[in-house]
């Protein structure tokens, strides 16, 4: 379904440009407090450059091909002139690549240097996805006045702690991006990454996960091991939660999310953070994943629709606070809020028989599966950010089929069902081990028996083998049953190597060497009603 290109050019059509005539101005140095120098390329139009609002993005990607593409020139062409930096370490620039720890003192001391340059008119914003949106937030408390807005795309505040939770480590993303960063300056870095892709996956077994970077591309990577050994509450990665700035952040912030985006809980959460703060903040969420062309299409027009007024001390197009694609509707709606009013929570409730119902079940023996880490149950499709993996929305007939997947539905549905917000699930759950994990994920079943997944979650249990309410936090999510369609659950033990194999023994992750094949045993009775619960609208228009 090629929701970005036809949907988001005709919604989202970007201004035709001012000029195509540009100039770049490459290696500009740009000293940091503590003697590096970073490098820098500024782009603006040929004539009439100097005194334009400037966009700023810093990135530890490089500042040609790629970036420069998609990224500077359609802003340099209307309106902006646009300044690019590598940051501390990357191509060019001075100092060691540290992932995400240099980036508030380097932050602020390129702001500074910005402000301070000739060709520097009266304004400025911060642009950028990924790890240039978590650029941004290392910043936000300590802005000078000349910036007027931030677009922030795909990310959040405390940018890779999600992944690093002790109940629920997220193996693949650290390590795909880890081995990426550590070889794309090195000669045919693309072609290279295309072809160790394999390797990277095969890795991604390896026993002890400490032996991994060197399994994946012959080599250590400091990051990697930091990425095993500290779990996301650890001191060491204090520097890297932003958090405590979103509240004092005064500029107006607009945020382009996904879906199926990996940051998207975190990028929530600063949003309802501006927001309670009373800041001006807008969202738009689409139905991308991480890398899906919508959200660099989106995120550009916001800094242009958005960002280029603030700059030009305009306000721009009013517009809802929240934009939101909702999936299965396949539209676009603008909402107050986040999550938004009128959604109330409602329990679909496990029953046995693999059935799923509003009414709590009655007395009935709880359902078996045999978890085996050697065999793990994979993920398929979803949140997804791995070279050469489908994310998103993906058939789920084949994971369904596997004996380790257990699966409830509801009867056909009468009329639509809307749900759109905090997605969670109570699993009553044993094992027959102390360690394990529980993977929820919610699916629409349609007229043709073809299941699609639509948000989920895991959560890692330390006591399993006593039987326990799990509760498990879904991604948000906004979708639409239709009328004749069918709600399902899976409930697993799951979702390799999106997370982590649980081993079932209990040993720290990046030591681990032994699996242990787990019986897992989910409730669904009067005293332990097992039960999905949705954000529901009601009744549908």
């Amino acid at each position: 379904m090629n929701l970005g290109s036809h949907l988001i050019q005709r919604l989202l059509r970007l201004p035709p440009p001012i000029t195509r005539d540009l100039v770049v101005e490459r290696d500009l140095d740009v000293p940091m407090r503590d003697g590096a120098v970073l490098l820098a390329d500024r782009w603006a139009p040929k004539s009439g450059g100097d005194g334009l609002p400037t966009a700023l993005l810093r990135m530890p990607y490089g500042r040609a091909g790629m970036a420069a593409g998609p990224m500077v020139r359609p802003l340099a062409e209307r309106g902006f002139q646009v300044l690019i930096q590598s940051t501390r370490g990357t191509f060019g620039s001075g100092g060691t690549f540290d992932p995400f720890r240099h980036e508030r003192e380097d932050g602020l001391d390129t702001l500074e240097w910005v402000t301070k340059q000739p060709w520097f008119g009266e304004s400025m914003v911060l642009f950028g996805m990924s790890y240039l949106g978590f650029v941004q937030w290392a910043v936000a408390d300590r802005l000078p006045p000349q910036v007027k807005a931030m677009i922030v795309s795909v990310s959040e505040s405390a940018l890779s702690l999600e992944f690093l939770r002790k109940d629920g480590f997220s193996l693949e993303v650290p390590l795909d991006w880890g081995v990426m960063v550590a070889g794309q300056e090195r000669r045919w870095a693309i072609p290279r990454q295309l072809l160790r892709t394999k390797r990277v996956q095969r890795a991604l077994y390896t026993l002890p996960l400490s032996q991994a970077d060197v399994a994946a591309m012959g080599r250590r990577s400091d990051y990697i091991q930091d990425v095993l050994a500290h779990d996301a509450d650890a001191p060491h990665w204090e520097l890297l939660d932003h958090r405590h700035r979103v509240a004092d952040v005064t500029v107006p912030v607009s945020s382009v999310g996904g879906w199926y985006d990996i940051f998207l809980p975190g990028q929530l959460r600063d949003h309802q953070a501006l927001r309670a703060a009373g800041r001006e903040s807008r969202l738009t969420v689409g139905p991308w994943a991480h890398v899906s062309r919508g959200v660099g299409v989106t995120a550009t027009a916001e800094a242009l629709d958005f960002g280029l007024a603030h700059a030009r001390g305009e306000q721009p197009p009013e517009r809802a606070p929240v934009r939101l694609f909702v999936m299965g509707e396949e539209t676009w709606r603008d909402f107050p809020s986040w999550p938004p009013p009128g959604y109330a929570p409602q329990r679909l409730h496990l029953h046995p028989a693999g059935a799923l119902a509003a009414d709590a079940a009655g007395e009935s023996a709880p359902d078996g599966y045999r978890y085996d880490p050697a065999d793990p149950t994979p993920a398929v499709g979803g949140v997804r950010l791995a070279t050469g993996i489908k994310a998103g929305r993906v058939d789920n007939t084949g994971l369904e089929a596997r004996p380790d997947v257990l699966t409830y539905t509801s009867a056909t549905l009468d009329t639509d069902i809307e749900v759109i917000g905090e997605v969670s699930a109570e699993i009553w759950f044993r094992s027959s081990l102390p360690c394990a994990d529980v993977f929820v994920r919610l699916c629409d079943v349609d007229e043709k028996d073809r299941s699609t997944n639509v948000c989920d979650g895991l959560i890692s249990l330390t006591e399993a083998d006593r039987t326990a309410c799990a509760t498990v936090r879904l991604w948000p999510t906004a979708y639409r049953f239709r009328r004749g369609h069918r709600i399902r659950v899976q409930v697993s033990s799951g979702a390799f190597p999106r997370y982590n194999r649980n081993p079932g023994t209990g040993e720290p992750r990046a030591t681990a060497t032994t699996l242990r094949a787990a019986d897992q045993e989910v409730f669904h009775d009067p005293e332990h009603p097992s039960a999905m619960i949705l954000p529901v609208r009601q009744p549908i228009d």
